[in-house]
Formats: C-alpha cells, sequence, structure tokens
C-alpha cells in the first residue's frame, strides 16, 4: 500500500485550520494533535502555513479508529 498525504493549513495565530482524511466528530486541531503524537518523522513543514503528514494508508486508517475512541 502506498503513502496518503494529509495536508494540512495553518491559521495566523498556528491554530490548525484544514487538515485533510479527518474522521467525523474530530476537530482539525485534535486530528493534527493526534497525528502529531502518535507517528515519528511523518510531518513535513511548508511554507505559507502549510504541511503535509505522508503516512501509510493502513497506518491511517488505524489512527483514525484510535482517534474516535
Amino acid at each position: 500500500m502506498g503513502n496518503v498525504m494529509i495536508h494540512v493549513r495553518f491559521a495566523t495565530d498556528g491554530s490548525v485550520n484544514e487538515i485533510g482524511e479527518r474522521p467525523s466528530g474530530a476537530s482539525a486541531q485534535t486530528w493534527f494533535n493526534h497525528l502529531s503524537r502518535n507517528t515519528l518523522n511523518c510531518y513535513e513543514a511548508l511554507s505559507g502555513g502549510r504541511g503535509i503528514f505522508r503516512i501509510a494508508r493502513d497506518q491511517v486508517d488505524a489512527l483514525k479508529a484510535s482517534c474516535t475512541q
């Protein structure tokens, strides 16, 4: 299985404004925090208040399930 790219967009105050693959019921900030705490070396900061996580599809599915419990 390939990697999924989860795009993140930040507000000017540093909070998460938008994030991909977000499970229903989780806020954008909660999903970002969950990904940050439960992955290692998967995040890449980009310019313009953006970033991406590169995570294997099966790991994304497992992270979604654990975020909504």
